[in-house]
C-alpha cells in the first residue's frame, strides 16, 4: 500500500531475514522424536510513516523482536505442525498483536532432514540430511485474508533414455542435431498456490500440508519418469513440464496454479579420436560429459481456467 506525505509517495516494508530455528517434538507413546529446521524470513507492511518522514520510531516493530517471536511461537507449538501452518501462525500474530501492521509476509525454507533406518527399522531419534527443500510463502492480512504458496526447490531428476528433441526451428545459426535418444536431466523448482483465501478456510487436519507436499512431489516424479518398467517418452522439456503441472492440478483440487522452472541440464556425447586412433572413444549412448552451464531454461505456470459469469 502506497502512503503519501508532503507530496511524496512511499511504499515500504521491513522485516527480519534468515531466522533459523530447530524444533523437536517427543512422542510420549512410542518414544520417537520428530525434528524440523526452518529458515524464517518476515516482512511487515505497516503504518510507520513517521519513522521515514520524522525521527519518530514509535510505530516500528523492531526486527530483533521479530526474531524473538519466531522462537517464542516455536516453543508454544506443543503439537507438531506443518511449515505452512507455522507461517500462517506467525503472520496472524503480527497482524493481530500490532495495530499498525496490516500485512505480514512470511517465507520459510524447511531443511530436508529425514529419519534414518538402521537394520531396516526407523530410528527413534536419528536423522540425515536429504536434498530438495520445502518452501512456503504466506501473506496474511489483518482482515484474515490469506495467500498461501508452497513449493519444492532443488528436486534433481534424470532419466537415461526415453527423451528426444526434433522438428524445432532450424536456420543458419543452428547446429544442434535432431534426436529421439538422449538423456533428460533437470532440477525442478516448483511453487503451487492453494485456493484458500482466508485463514479461517484452511484445513484443520493436522499436518495436512506436510502430507500434500510429499504427495505433490510424488506426482511430479511419477509424471516425469512414467511406469518403472517402460518409462514415458519426453519429446521436449516443455511437454514434460506441462504434463507434470496438469497432473498436479488434476490430483489436488485445492491447488489453483503451479509454477515450474525446469532447466535442461545437458549431458553431452563424448567422442574422442586421433589420427592414430580414430575410434578412441566412439559414442554409443554410453559415455557423456556432464555440464550444467550453459543450460536450457524452461519455466511456465499452469493454472485452472475459472469461468466468468
Amino acid at each position: 500500500m502506497a502512503q503519501e506525505a508532503d507530496g511524496i509517495r512511499l511504499e515500504q516494508k521491513h522485516g527480519k531475514a534468515r531466522v533459523r530455528v530447530g524444533r523437536v517434538w517427543r512422542d510420549g507413546h512410542d518414544g520417537s522424536h520428530h525434528f524440523v529446521e526452518w529458515n524464517v524470513s518476515i516482512s511487515l507492511l505497516s503504518h510507520c510513516l513517521s519513522s521515514y518522514y520524522r525521527d519518530d520510531n514509535s510505530d516500528i516493530v523492531a526486527t530483533d523482536t521479530m526474531k524473538n517471536t519466531v522462537y517464542v511461537k516455536a516453543k508454544e507449538c506443543e503439537d507438531r505442525l506443518s511449515v505452512e501452518e507455522f507461517s500462517i501462525l506467525i503472520g496472524k500474530h503480527f497482524c493481530s498483536f500490532y495495530p499498525q501492521v496490516y500485512t505480514a509476509i512470511v517465507n520459510i525454507i524447511e531443511k530436508p532432514w529425514e529419519r534414518v533406518s538402521i537394520g531396516g527399522k526407523p530410528h527413534l531419534h536419528g536423522f540425515k540430511l536429504g536434498s530438495e527443500t520445502h518452501t512456503v510463502e504466506a501473506r496474511v492480512e489483518k482482515s484474515g485474508a490469506l495467500n498461501l504458496n508452497s513449493g519444492i526447490a532443488g528436486l534433481a531428476l534424470l532419466k537415461t533414455t526415453q527423451s528426444g528433441f526434433e522438428r524445432f526451428v532450424r536456420d543458419k545459426y543452428t547446429i544442434l542435431p535432431e534426436t529421439r535418444e538422449r538423456m533428460l536431466a533437470t532440477e525442478v523448482n516448483a511453487s503451487w498456490r492453494y485456493s484458500y483465501d482466508s485463514v479461517a478456510s484452511i484445513p484443520t487436519k493436522g499436518l495436512y500440508f506436510s502430507e500434500n507436499f510429499m504427495d505433490v512431489k510424488k506426482v511430479l516424479m511419477e509424471t516425469f519418469f512414467g511406469p518403472p518398467e517402460t518409462g514415458v517418452y519426453s519429446p521436449s522439456v516443455q511437454r514434460t513440464l506441462y504434463l507434470m503441472g496438469s497432473a498436479v492440478l488434476r490430483r489436488f483440487t485445492d491447488v489453483s496454479s503451479i509454477h515450474l522452472k525446469m532447466p535442461n541440464i545437458h549431458f553431452l556425447p563424448v567422442n574422442l579420436s586421433t589420427k592414430e586412433n580414430p575410434s578412441m572413444v566412439k559414442f554409443k549412448d554410453d559415455v557423456y560429459l556432464p555440464t550444467d552451464e550453459p543450460h536450457g531454461s524452461i519455466e511456465a505456470t499452469v493454472s485452472r481456467v475459472t469461468s466468468k459469469l
